[in-house]
Protein backbone atom coordinates (compact mmCIF):
# COMPACT_ATOMS: atom_id res chain seq x y z
CA UNK A 1 0.00 0.00 0.00
CA UNK A 2 1.24 3.38 -0.54
CA UNK A 3 2.27 5.39 2.57
CA UNK A 4 1.41 9.12 2.79
CA UNK A 5 4.40 10.46 1.45
CA UNK A 6 6.26 9.73 -2.03
CA UNK A 7 9.76 10.08 -1.95
CA UNK A 8 11.37 11.77 -4.98
CA UNK A 9 15.17 11.56 -6.54
CA UNK A 10 15.67 13.96 -9.57
CA UNK A 11 18.51 13.86 -11.43
CA UNK A 12 19.92 16.58 -13.43
CA UNK A 13 19.61 20.19 -12.27
CA UNK A 14 19.99 22.57 -15.76
CA UNK A 15 16.92 23.88 -17.83
CA UNK A 16 14.46 20.16 -16.94
CA UNK A 17 15.99 20.47 -13.63
CA UNK A 18 14.33 23.36 -12.99
CA UNK A 19 11.13 23.17 -14.67
CA UNK A 20 10.94 19.87 -12.48
CA UNK A 21 11.95 20.81 -9.17
CA UNK A 22 9.42 23.45 -9.36
CA UNK A 23 6.76 20.82 -10.54
CA UNK A 24 7.40 18.90 -7.14
CA UNK A 25 7.36 21.94 -4.97
CA UNK A 26 4.29 23.30 -6.40
CA UNK A 27 2.28 20.08 -7.30
CA UNK A 28 0.98 20.36 -3.43
CA UNK A 29 0.26 24.14 -3.60
CA UNK A 30 -2.48 23.24 -6.18
CA UNK A 31 -3.87 19.96 -6.30
CA UNK A 32 -5.36 17.85 -3.51
CA UNK A 33 -3.12 15.16 -4.30
CA UNK A 34 -3.10 11.49 -2.23
CA UNK A 35 0.26 11.92 -1.36
CA UNK A 36 2.78 13.93 -0.31
CA UNK A 37 5.81 14.46 -3.04
CA UNK A 38 8.74 15.14 -0.93
CA UNK A 39 12.34 16.73 -2.46
CA UNK A 40 14.27 13.81 -1.24
CA UNK A 41 17.55 14.21 -3.39
CA UNK A 42 19.09 16.25 -6.23
CA UNK A 43 22.21 14.74 -8.12
CA UNK A 44 24.56 16.04 -10.38
CA UNK A 45 27.82 15.83 -11.48
CA UNK A 46 29.21 19.34 -10.00
CA UNK A 47 29.00 19.23 -6.36
CA UNK A 48 29.02 23.26 -5.64
CA UNK A 49 26.39 23.50 -8.23
CA UNK A 50 23.90 20.11 -7.23
CA UNK A 51 24.25 22.10 -3.76
CA UNK A 52 23.68 25.23 -4.40
CA UNK A 53 20.44 24.00 -6.65
CA UNK A 54 19.76 21.76 -3.89
CA UNK A 55 19.41 24.70 -1.54
CA UNK A 56 17.74 27.19 -3.62
CA UNK A 57 14.57 24.69 -4.37
CA UNK A 58 14.03 23.02 -1.57
CA UNK A 59 15.97 19.71 -2.05
CA UNK A 60 17.05 17.75 1.51
CA UNK A 61 19.71 15.98 -0.02
CA UNK A 62 22.19 16.18 -2.73
CA UNK A 63 24.77 13.81 -4.34
CA UNK A 64 26.85 13.71 -7.24
CA UNK A 65 26.32 10.30 -8.10
CA UNK A 66 23.31 8.44 -8.98
CA UNK A 67 24.17 5.30 -7.57
CA UNK A 68 23.74 6.52 -4.20
CA UNK A 69 20.01 7.66 -4.82
CA UNK A 70 19.51 3.85 -6.22
CA UNK A 71 20.79 1.94 -2.56
CA UNK A 72 18.83 4.48 -0.73
CA UNK A 73 15.13 2.42 0.75
CA UNK A 74 13.78 5.90 1.30
CA UNK A 75 14.09 7.13 -2.63
CA UNK A 76 10.61 5.52 -4.72
CA UNK A 77 10.86 7.26 -7.76
CA UNK A 78 13.83 8.05 -9.64
CA UNK A 79 13.41 11.66 -11.94
CA UNK A 80 15.68 11.39 -15.28
CA UNK A 81 16.38 14.97 -16.18
CA UNK A 82 19.47 14.70 -17.92
CA UNK A 83 20.95 14.90 -21.24
CA UNK A 84 19.42 12.13 -23.44
CA UNK A 85 22.77 9.67 -23.33
CA UNK A 86 22.31 9.33 -19.99
CA UNK A 87 18.47 7.85 -19.91
CA UNK A 88 19.28 4.01 -20.34
CA UNK A 89 22.16 3.70 -18.12
CA UNK A 90 20.20 5.41 -15.06
CA UNK A 91 16.94 3.70 -16.31
CA UNK A 92 18.01 0.23 -16.31
CA UNK A 93 19.97 1.05 -12.92
CA UNK A 94 16.54 2.18 -11.59
CA UNK A 95 14.01 -0.27 -12.83
CA UNK A 96 16.67 -3.21 -11.59
CA UNK A 97 16.58 -1.12 -8.26
CA UNK A 98 12.57 -1.59 -8.22
CA UNK A 99 12.12 2.52 -8.72
CA UNK A 100 9.97 3.96 -10.57
CA UNK A 101 10.90 5.78 -12.86
CA UNK A 102 10.03 9.47 -14.57
CA UNK A 103 12.17 10.08 -17.98
CA UNK A 104 12.55 13.12 -19.78
CA UNK A 105 11.65 13.06 -23.42
CA UNK A 106 12.55 11.69 -25.98
CA UNK A 107 13.08 8.38 -23.88
CA UNK A 108 16.60 8.07 -25.96
CA UNK A 109 18.79 8.53 -28.48
CA UNK A 110 18.08 5.37 -30.72
CA UNK A 111 14.94 2.95 -31.09
CA UNK A 112 17.30 0.32 -29.83
CA UNK A 113 17.67 1.88 -26.42
CA UNK A 114 14.26 2.71 -26.46
CA UNK A 115 13.39 -0.90 -26.88
CA UNK A 116 16.22 -1.62 -23.89
CA UNK A 117 14.33 0.56 -21.76
CA UNK A 118 11.01 -0.35 -22.39
CA UNK A 119 12.07 -4.22 -21.95
CA UNK A 120 13.77 -3.35 -18.24
CA UNK A 121 10.42 -1.44 -16.86
CA UNK A 122 8.23 -4.10 -18.08
CA UNK A 123 10.60 -6.61 -16.59
CA UNK A 124 10.98 -5.33 -13.23
CA UNK A 125 7.39 -3.91 -13.47
CA UNK A 126 7.80 -0.57 -11.89
CA UNK A 127 5.52 2.23 -12.41
CA UNK A 128 7.11 4.39 -15.54
CA UNK A 129 6.71 8.35 -16.92
CA UNK A 130 7.53 10.26 -19.81
CA UNK A 131 7.25 13.82 -19.39
CA UNK A 132 5.88 15.32 -22.39
CA UNK A 133 4.13 18.57 -20.44
CA UNK A 134 2.42 19.20 -23.90
CA UNK A 135 -0.18 16.70 -22.96
CA UNK A 136 -1.19 18.99 -19.68
CA UNK A 137 -1.82 22.04 -21.27
CA UNK A 138 -5.67 22.38 -20.81
CA UNK A 139 -6.35 23.76 -24.51
CA UNK A 140 -4.69 20.25 -25.95
CA UNK A 141 -6.03 18.17 -22.97
CA UNK A 142 -9.62 20.21 -24.31
CA UNK A 143 -8.93 18.80 -27.88
CA UNK A 144 -8.52 15.42 -27.03
CA UNK A 145 -11.59 15.50 -25.42
CA UNK A 146 -13.41 16.83 -28.76
CA UNK A 147 -11.91 14.61 -30.20
CA UNK A 148 -13.32 11.52 -27.83
CA UNK A 149 -16.69 13.04 -27.61
CA UNK A 150 -17.16 12.75 -31.70
CA UNK A 151 -16.93 16.41 -32.26
CA UNK A 152 -14.10 16.53 -35.37
CA UNK A 153 -15.51 13.58 -36.96
CA UNK A 154 -13.09 10.85 -38.97
CA UNK A 155 -9.63 12.69 -38.99
CA UNK A 156 -8.43 13.05 -43.01
CA UNK A 157 -5.51 15.88 -42.46
CA UNK A 158 -2.99 17.06 -39.35
CA UNK A 159 -0.51 19.49 -39.68
CA UNK A 160 2.01 20.22 -37.11
CA UNK A 161 4.64 22.10 -36.75
CA UNK A 162 7.24 23.31 -33.99
CA UNK A 163 9.71 26.43 -35.10
CA UNK A 164 12.63 27.90 -33.01
CA UNK A 165 15.11 30.13 -34.28
CA UNK A 166 17.47 29.85 -31.83
CA UNK A 167 20.58 28.41 -33.03
CA UNK A 168 20.40 30.07 -37.07
CA UNK A 169 23.51 31.93 -36.30
CA UNK A 170 26.78 30.34 -37.10
CA UNK A 171 28.70 31.10 -33.88
CA UNK A 172 26.27 29.22 -32.00
CA UNK A 173 28.07 26.86 -30.21
CA UNK A 174 28.33 22.96 -30.92
CA UNK A 175 26.49 22.19 -27.33
CA UNK A 176 24.98 18.71 -26.29
CA UNK A 177 21.93 19.27 -28.31
CA UNK A 178 23.52 19.51 -31.52
CA UNK A 179 25.48 16.46 -30.73
CA UNK A 180 25.00 13.14 -32.25
CA UNK A 181 26.49 11.31 -29.54
CA UNK A 182 24.60 13.03 -26.63
CA UNK A 183 21.38 13.63 -28.07
CA UNK A 184 21.04 11.89 -30.64
CA UNK A 185 19.43 13.98 -33.51
CA UNK A 186 18.76 17.14 -33.65
CA UNK A 187 15.30 19.01 -33.99
CA UNK A 188 13.69 15.60 -34.93
CA UNK A 189 14.52 14.48 -31.50
CA UNK A 190 13.94 17.13 -29.44
CA UNK A 191 10.99 19.39 -30.87
CA UNK A 192 9.32 16.59 -33.28
CA UNK A 193 9.03 14.07 -30.15
CA UNK A 194 6.32 16.75 -29.05
CA UNK A 195 4.43 16.81 -32.09
CA UNK A 196 4.08 12.94 -32.42
CA UNK A 197 3.15 12.47 -28.86
CA UNK A 198 0.63 15.02 -29.39
CA UNK A 199 -0.78 13.87 -32.30
CA UNK A 200 -1.26 10.12 -30.53
CA UNK A 201 -2.49 11.94 -27.46
CA UNK A 202 -5.35 13.86 -28.89
CA UNK A 203 -6.50 11.87 -31.93
CA UNK A 204 -6.00 8.33 -30.06
CA UNK A 205 -4.67 6.91 -33.51
CA UNK A 206 -1.48 5.54 -34.83
CA UNK A 207 1.30 6.04 -37.46
CA UNK A 208 1.18 3.65 -40.81
CA UNK A 209 4.43 4.96 -42.18
CA UNK A 210 6.53 8.07 -43.58
CA UNK A 211 7.85 9.76 -45.72
CA UNK A 212 10.71 12.47 -44.27
CA UNK A 213 13.82 14.55 -44.99
CA UNK A 214 16.57 16.11 -42.97
CA UNK A 215 18.91 19.46 -43.68
CA UNK A 216 21.66 20.30 -41.88
CA UNK A 217 22.50 23.93 -42.55
CA UNK A 218 25.50 25.21 -40.50
CA UNK A 219 28.23 21.70 -40.49
CA UNK A 220 31.00 23.82 -38.51
CA UNK A 221 30.41 25.33 -35.41
CA UNK A 222 32.93 26.77 -32.52
CA UNK A 223 32.81 24.45 -29.06
CA UNK A 224 31.16 25.66 -26.11
CA UNK A 225 28.64 24.14 -23.76
CA UNK A 226 25.14 24.85 -22.76
CA UNK A 227 24.68 27.55 -19.45
CA UNK A 228 21.22 27.96 -18.99
CA UNK A 229 18.19 26.78 -20.87
CA UNK A 230 18.73 27.20 -24.36
CA UNK A 231 21.77 29.73 -23.72
CA UNK A 232 25.19 28.76 -24.84
CA UNK A 233 28.42 30.04 -24.50
CA UNK A 234 31.88 29.66 -26.58
CA UNK A 235 34.82 27.55 -24.30
CA UNK A 236 37.11 29.54 -22.71
CA UNK A 237 40.47 28.45 -24.76
CA UNK A 238 43.60 29.81 -25.32
CA UNK A 239 44.54 30.43 -29.09
CA UNK A 240 41.94 29.61 -32.04
CA UNK A 241 38.89 28.50 -31.51
CA UNK A 242 38.28 24.58 -31.57
CA UNK A 243 35.64 23.79 -34.25
CA UNK A 244 33.04 20.93 -34.14
CA UNK A 245 31.36 18.91 -36.72
CA UNK A 246 27.19 18.85 -36.62
CA UNK A 247 25.90 15.53 -37.00
CA UNK A 248 22.33 16.27 -36.23
CA UNK A 249 19.81 17.79 -37.74
CA UNK A 250 18.94 21.49 -37.92
CA UNK A 251 15.79 20.80 -39.58
CA UNK A 252 12.97 18.20 -40.32
CA UNK A 253 9.63 17.84 -42.22
CA UNK A 254 8.26 14.59 -42.87
CA UNK A 255 4.50 13.31 -44.09
CA UNK A 256 2.37 10.64 -42.73
CA UNK A 257 -0.30 8.19 -43.32
CA UNK A 258 -2.50 7.21 -40.10
CA UNK A 259 -3.81 4.02 -39.31
CA UNK A 260 -7.06 5.93 -39.32
CA UNK A 261 -7.09 7.30 -43.05
CA UNK A 262 -5.76 10.42 -42.12
CA UNK A 263 -2.56 12.26 -43.64
CA UNK A 264 -0.04 14.42 -41.87
CA UNK A 265 2.86 17.15 -42.33
CA UNK A 266 5.08 17.36 -39.87
CA UNK A 267 8.13 19.96 -39.39
CA UNK A 268 10.49 21.24 -36.86
CA UNK A 269 13.32 23.33 -36.82
CA UNK A 270 15.84 25.61 -35.13
CA UNK A 271 16.30 27.68 -37.94
CA UNK A 272 12.40 29.33 -38.24
CA UNK A 273 13.33 33.04 -38.04
CA UNK A 274 11.35 34.61 -35.77
CA UNK A 275 10.25 31.99 -34.13
CA UNK A 276 11.30 31.27 -30.55
CA UNK A 277 9.12 28.42 -29.55
CA UNK A 278 6.13 27.72 -32.10
CA UNK A 279 4.39 25.11 -31.40
CA UNK A 280 0.63 24.05 -33.48
CA UNK A 281 -0.79 21.83 -34.78
CA UNK A 282 -4.18 21.39 -36.61
CA UNK A 283 -6.56 19.08 -36.94
CA UNK A 284 -9.17 18.72 -39.82
CA UNK A 285 -12.14 15.96 -39.67
CA UNK A 286 -15.59 15.55 -41.00
CA UNK A 287 -17.30 17.27 -38.74
CA UNK A 288 -14.86 20.23 -37.59
CA UNK A 289 -11.15 20.57 -37.06
CA UNK A 290 -9.39 22.19 -33.99
CA UNK A 291 -6.04 24.28 -34.31
CA UNK A 292 -3.69 24.98 -31.07
CA UNK A 293 -0.34 27.27 -30.83
CA UNK A 294 1.59 27.43 -28.28
CA UNK A 295 2.67 30.88 -27.85
CA UNK A 296 -1.51 31.57 -27.76
CA UNK A 297 -1.06 28.65 -24.76
CA UNK A 298 -4.75 29.51 -23.08
CA UNK A 299 -6.47 29.10 -26.14
CA UNK A 300 -8.19 26.11 -28.57
CA UNK A 301 -9.60 27.52 -32.41
CA UNK A 302 -12.52 25.02 -33.27
CA UNK A 303 -14.43 24.83 -35.97
CA UNK A 304 -17.92 23.05 -35.82
CA UNK A 305 -19.07 22.37 -39.24
CA UNK A 306 -22.62 20.64 -37.80
CA UNK A 307 -23.82 24.02 -37.51
CA UNK A 308 -26.14 26.17 -39.57
CA UNK A 309 -23.75 27.74 -42.89
CA UNK A 310 -25.18 31.08 -41.08
CA UNK A 311 -23.27 30.24 -38.22
CA UNK A 312 -20.15 28.46 -39.31
CA UNK A 313 -16.59 30.02 -38.21
CA UNK A 314 -13.51 29.81 -35.93
CA UNK A 315 -14.13 29.72 -32.07
CA UNK A 316 -11.76 31.09 -29.83
CA UNK A 317 -12.34 28.74 -26.35
CA UNK A 318 -10.24 30.42 -23.56
CA UNK A 319 -9.30 27.32 -22.08
CA UNK A 320 -9.21 28.66 -18.28
CA UNK A 321 -11.82 27.82 -16.60
CA UNK A 322 -13.03 25.35 -14.25
CA UNK A 323 -14.27 23.14 -16.43
CA UNK A 324 -11.43 22.72 -18.94
CA UNK A 325 -8.63 20.20 -17.74
CA UNK A 326 -6.33 21.43 -14.95
CA UNK A 327 -6.88 25.36 -15.31
CA UNK A 328 -9.63 25.44 -11.85
CA UNK A 329 -6.79 23.90 -10.01
CA UNK A 330 -5.12 27.61 -10.57
CA UNK A 331 -6.99 31.14 -10.74
CA UNK A 332 -10.28 32.33 -11.88
CA UNK A 333 -10.92 32.18 -15.41
CA UNK A 334 -8.91 34.07 -18.09
CA UNK A 335 -6.16 34.17 -15.39
CA UNK A 336 -4.19 31.99 -17.38
CA UNK A 337 -1.38 29.72 -16.62
CA UNK A 338 2.26 28.69 -18.46
CA UNK A 339 4.73 26.59 -19.42
CA UNK A 340 6.06 26.01 -16.03
CA UNK A 341 2.63 24.61 -14.75
CA UNK A 342 2.43 21.62 -17.63
CA UNK A 343 5.43 20.31 -16.05
CA UNK A 344 3.32 20.65 -11.96
CA UNK A 345 0.07 19.05 -13.83
CA UNK A 346 2.08 16.20 -14.90
CA UNK A 347 4.08 15.74 -11.10
CA UNK A 348 0.53 15.85 -9.95
CA UNK A 349 -0.53 12.90 -12.39
CA UNK A 350 2.28 11.28 -11.32
CA UNK A 351 1.70 11.44 -7.68
CA UNK A 352 -2.22 10.48 -8.16
CA UNK A 353 -0.94 7.47 -10.33
CA UNK A 354 1.87 6.61 -7.70
CA UNK A 355 -1.05 6.63 -4.99
CA UNK A 356 -2.97 3.52 -7.10
CA UNK A 357 -5.91 6.19 -7.65
CA UNK A 358 -5.34 5.89 -12.13
CA UNK A 359 -5.22 2.62 -13.60
CA UNK A 360 -3.18 3.99 -17.08
CA UNK A 361 -1.16 7.00 -17.12
CA UNK A 362 -0.04 8.94 -20.43
CA UNK A 363 2.60 8.75 -21.17
CA UNK A 364 4.23 5.85 -20.02
CA UNK A 365 7.49 4.23 -21.72
CA UNK A 366 4.67 2.62 -24.13
CA UNK A 367 3.99 5.96 -25.52
CA UNK A 368 7.87 6.47 -25.13
CA UNK A 369 8.79 4.02 -27.46
CA UNK A 370 5.97 4.60 -30.16
CA UNK A 371 7.53 7.82 -30.20
CA UNK A 372 10.74 6.24 -30.86
CA UNK A 373 9.40 3.92 -33.87
CA UNK A 374 8.10 7.20 -35.65
CA UNK A 375 11.43 9.10 -35.09
CA UNK A 376 13.72 5.99 -35.99
CA UNK A 377 11.45 5.54 -39.14
CA UNK A 378 11.58 9.38 -40.13
CA UNK A 379 15.66 9.11 -39.63
CA UNK A 380 15.65 6.16 -41.77
CA UNK A 381 13.13 7.43 -44.54
CA UNK A 382 15.21 10.54 -44.67
CA UNK A 383 18.53 8.07 -45.23
CA UNK A 384 17.27 5.90 -47.95
CA UNK A 385 15.08 8.34 -49.48
CA UNK A 386 12.06 5.92 -49.40
CA UNK A 387 9.16 5.52 -47.42
CA UNK A 388 9.07 3.36 -44.24
CA UNK A 389 6.38 1.07 -42.77
CA UNK A 390 6.19 1.69 -39.19
CA UNK A 391 5.68 -2.18 -39.15
CA UNK A 392 9.89 -2.10 -39.98
CA UNK A 393 10.47 -0.45 -36.81
CA UNK A 394 9.32 -3.74 -34.69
Amino acid sequence: MPGKNLNVALIGYQFMGKAHSNAWLQAPHFFDLPMQPVMHSLCGRTLEKVKSTAERWGWKNYATDYRELLRNPEIELIDIGVPNNAHPEICLAAAEAGKAIACEKPLARTLKEAKAMHAAVKKAKVKNFVWFNYRRVPAVAMARQLVEQGRIGKIYHVRALYLQDWIKDAQIPLVWRLSKEVAGSGSHGDLCAHSIDMLRYITGDEFAEVCGMMNTFIKKRPIGRMTEGLTTNVNDIKGPQKMGTVHVDDAVWFMCRLKGGGMGTFEATRFATGHHNSNTMEINGEKGAIRFDFPNFSFLEFFDDTLPASEKGWRKISCTTGNHPYAGKYWPADHPIGYAETFVNTAADIVEHMAGKTKTFGANFDDGLRCQEVLEAVALSAQEKRWVNLKEMA
